[in-house]
């Protein structure tokens, strides 16, 4: 008996003590798995490999998809961008620096703020393959450099003119499935993705990851092998198509997402079927480790935030700094030195206070029927007409060409029908 009681007093004792080391390392290994997490960063690799002024679509398809991914989060640090023509400096163009990706002319996806890292004959199949395994000159600057690691997901979106098992580089030399298919693996074993996504919009897309065997890839094409990629959004002032269907319904698709969306790859495989697209769209993910219906939008197109939840009360003091007061005069100046239409209304605050909002002069700003436009769909946005206000300029008239030589043809006719040849004599 007295053995059995000091037995299950050891067993209490052995509780007690190994307990909390087995809570504690509970709460660490939660812990670490939260912070250890397999994705911490997204980058995107957008290409497009036709120049020549007719391949106008290459460049607005590549410019709104990095319109895109930029609004959703991802920076231009984490982007290379190739272009291997300059569509919006073009001698063609008759709206110079400007791309437009739509007839109605309303969005410029060229912008302000384009960071361009491989321009012209730059881009090229040995600088692509370059970026991606990595494998740079030492002098290559950072904002040139895919910068990735085993944590990285990345987008990289081809566009350009294609066929079955190869994609053109300006036209001059052709990267095949096999080269691309070996650069994935590269990256895969040099650790630069955590997963990949890949998306080509051009004639026979397919063919281009059928050879993919690296694990975490998941593949998109705008047709299948033996089938055309068909353009969109016809243009006559400009003079071409404005860009490719299945890219024009892949924006379409992405206008609608936000941060917090949670729509995911499931829903990108339905952006364009064939009746719109006239091909038929593939995707490959017998590659990828997870569902693509667990696979977010944003996994990919948006940006990675780690958010710490703490529940510790952060006391957020007001630095007690002087700050500088501010004269109606210097309002005045102010207000006129800018160059917005609006009215400025400055009414002074009583020193009677202590609060901080007592000791400043406040600046109210009145919009005259300044009301916030609705963000339309590419399809649902204004006709040409609406939106272009400027009156085409009066073309001086010119006679055609013959005109002068038939006009004094029909008189000497005429001439001769009522006079006669004889009459040529007092003429002459």
């Amino acid at each position: 008996m007295a053995t059995l009681i000091f037995t299950a007093l050891l067993a209490f004792i052995n509780c007690l003590i190994f307990m909390p080391v087995a809570d504690s390392n509970s709460v660490e290994t939660k812990a670490t798995k939260f912070f250890s997490s397999g994705h911490t960063n997204n980058w995107a690799v957008l290409v497009c490999t036709s120049r020549f002024w007719f391949n106008y679509r290459h460049v607005a398809n590549v410019l709104s998809v990095y319109r895109s991914v930029k609004r959703l989060g991802i920076p231009d640090s984490h982007i290379v961008l190739m272009l291997a023509d300059d569509m919006a400096c073009n001698h063609r163009n008759p709206k110079p620096a400007t791309v437009f990706s739509h007839k109605n002319m309303e969005l410029n996806v060229y912008g302000d703020d384009v960071e361009v890292d491989y321009r012209g004959y730059e881009v090229t199949v040995e600088n692509f393959l370059r970026v991606l395994t990595g494998r740079l000159p030492a002098s290559t600057p950072r904002s040139k450099r895919l910068l990735s690691d085993d944590r990285s997901n990345i987008l990289i979106y081809l566009t350009g003119h294609g066929g079955n098992g190869f994609l053109k580089f300006q036209d001059s030399e052709e990267i095949s499935n096999v080269e691309l298919a070996d650069a994935f693996k590269q990256m895969w074993q040099k650790r630069r993705y955590n997963e990949l996504l890949f998306i080509i919009d051009t004639c026979q897309g397919a063919s281009m990851y059928e050879r993919f065997y690296s694990p975490n890839i998941m593949a998109l094409a705008s047709s299948q092998v033996g089938e055309d990629s068909l353009s969109h959004q016809p243009d006559l002032a400009i003079g071409v198509h404005l860009m490719d269907r299945y890219t024009f319904y892949l924006l379409e698709f992405l206008e609608d997402i936000h941060p917090a969306s949670q729509a995911n790859m499931n829903d990108l495989f339905k952006v364009c079927p064939p009746s719109q697209c006239v091909s038929t769209p593939g995707h490959r993910t017998d590659l990828f480790l997870r569902d693509p219906g667990s696979v977010l939008i944003t996994d990919f197109f948006g940006s990675v935030r780690k958010v710490e939840i703490t529940r510790e009360v952060l006391s957020l003091t007001t630095p007690t700094e002087e700050t500088s007061t501010v004269t109606s005069d210097e309002l005045i100046q102010f207000s006129r030195f800018t160059s917005l239409q609006q009215n400025y209304t400055v009414s002074p605050v009583p020193q009677t206070g202590s609060s901080c909002l007592e000791e400043h002069w406040l600046l109210r700003s009145v919009a005259e029927g300044n009301e916030k436009s609705e963000t339309l769909s590419y399809v649902d946005q204004l006709p040409v007409a609406e939106i272009i206000h400027q009156k085409p300029k009066q073309k001086d008239w010119h006679p055609p060409d013959g005109f002068i030589l038939g006009l004094w043809t029909l008189i000497l006719l005429v001439f001769f029908k009522a006079y006669g040849i004889k009459q040529l004599k007092h003429i002459f």
